[in-house]
């Protein structure tokens, strides 16, 4: 193995957790060979060669502390997150989500590593895990996602001696701005005064009934014939939602509530349209995954009131996305169990994380972890000495699912409250006091979770400046 000052560190995928992986090692005095199919060879899902390329959405989702997501947010700054810096540098009008422009997101990502004197970026297929990898490198980071190439896949499914699982994975359709009928829509943020950052698209009761009815009757993409339709709840397509019965959608994606018309009145449903790029020429039709086959697609999103005339930039569509038994299979690390006696990490989605900002988070505390090993100087994890303290933190807690999930129904997982250490009575008032925490029900309880958190990564008047600012 090489000596600390020149550890080499090979990394296949250049999505969101491989490139940040890539970041943190590479802040730690790693060289890194990251290496990339696209554009050589494609996948299902994207359509470019683009590091960190956003397929689903343009949202990492909320920013708020009392949101799963914003506490995770909030954590991976403290590492300095090149994907969170990005998000930020690349950002569009969301409300109080953290959506960004897509192109913009995936340049400067890829203009930072690229900057990197110790970083390659390899344009090339990696076929298989060979021993022999190891003979060049200290570690070897998998990151190529949940749609990896086959052959890729299959030495996966040979080293772990078992099939991965599978789900199907949805996108939105974008249609283009100067396509809407702006007549017909209105402004607003859920919640929120003023103009705010969506489009919507209010629906009279006959319209939603119309619309309803059309997409349920609408025709999909067929199953090819060794697939079965396993889906995600988290990228549920809308028909599927639809078909659950004719309330699903005003109680799920098109509900009204919080988003008051210009008159003042709610409307029957809403469909809100969030913009997509920093020139606003496109947008995404919030929640509107699907796998209607296009013409389909174009007939019946044409009956949401404001999109008669949508031209569409991108269809929506759907995917298999394939992901590993990590309970059985990954560490707290994302590191193959001790058993293998190489440094070998699974990171993002293909590890069980769902979501953009999981993925980022993976491949964060999967080299971090991995840096600490290789005894590389830098920015550590927490020492978290209490029993059950991984789970304070959603870093931790979404690390800790991963391996203590029963084995035989693991589902991939977002970061979520549920998923950290449970807080007693006392603990929940000591930060309530503490830090002014006066909100009650789920919020002030997400808030005293907020706090605890990030109090094992930042110094107390940094906490409190940050609880201050979320109250």
């Amino acid at each position: 193995m090489s000596s600390k000052k020149d550890r080499k560190i090979m990394i296949i995928g250049g999505g969101l957790a491989g490139v940040e992986a890539a970041w943190q090692l590479l802040q730690r005095g790693a060289a890194v060979d990251l290496y990339e199919m696209r554009p050589e060879q494609m996948t299902p899902a994207h359509s470019g060669g683009d590091l960190a390329e956003l397929l689903c959405s343009n949202s990492l989702r909320s920013l708020r502390l009392e949101n799963a997501s914003g506490l995770l947010k909030k954590e991976m700054e403290y590492y300095h997150s090149l994907v969170m810096e990005a998000a930020y540098q690349s950002r569009v009008p969301a409300g109080f989500a953290l959506a960004v422009d897509r192109l913009a997101f995936s340049s400067y990502i890829e203009k930072k590593l690229k900057a990197e004197a110790k970083f390659n970026l390899i344009r090339a297929e990696v076929k298989s895990i060979e021993e022999s990898i190891f003979d060049s490198y200290d570690a070897l980071i998998v990151a190529s996602g949940p749609l990896s190439s086959d052959s890729l896949e299959s030495s996966i499914q040979a080293l772990l001696g078992a099939d991965n699982l599978y789900f199907f994975d949805a996108q939105a359709p974008i249609i283009a701005a100067d396509s809407i009928d702006y007549s017909k829509v209105f402004r607003a943020s859920r919640y929120q005064d003023g103009s705010g950052d969506y489009l919507n698209c209010a629906f009279t009761e006959a319209e939603y009934k119309r619309f309803y009815e059309a997409l349920i009757e609408a025709k999909t993409t067929p199953l090819r014939s060794f697939e079965s339709l396993k889906l995600f709840a988290g990228c549920m397509p809308l028909e599927e939602i639809a078909r659950s019965g004719y309330e699903s959608l005003r109680f799920g994606p098109l509900k009204p509530v919080g988003l008051k018309r210009p008159d003042g009145t709610e409307a029957y449903a809403v469909l809100q349209l969030r913009q997509d790029n920093l020139s606003a020429s496109h947008y995404n039709l919030t929640g509107c995954q699907t796998r209607l086959l296009y013409g389909e697609q174009e007939r019946v999103f044409r009956l949401i009131p404001g999109l008669e005339e949508a031209s569409f930039v991108r269809h929506g569509q759907m995917h298999r996305n394939s992901y590993i038994n990590a309970p059985r299979n990954l560490d707290f690390a994302y590191r193959l169990r001790s058993a293998y006696p190489r440094e070998l990490l699974f990171v993002g989605q293909l590890s069980g994380v769902e979501g953009y900002l999981e993925s980022a988070a993976s491949g964060l505390l999967g080299a971090v972890k991995l840096a600490e090993r290789l005894g590389l100087e830098g920015m550590t994890w927490p020492a978290l000495k209490a029993e059950g303290a991984e789970r304070e933190t959603m870093l931790g807690a979404l690390s800790f699912y991963l391996t203590a999930a029963d084995p035989d129904n693991f589902q991939p997982a977002k970061s979520a409250f549920g998923l950290c250490r449970e807080l007693a009575g006392k603990e929940r008032n000591k930060y309530r006091a503490k830090y002014g925490i006066k909100q009650k029900g789920r919020r002030g309880r997400r808030l005293v979770y907020a706090a605890r958190a990030l109090e094992h990564y930042y110094p107390e008047a940094e906490v409190e400046k940050i609880m201050e600012a979320e109250l």
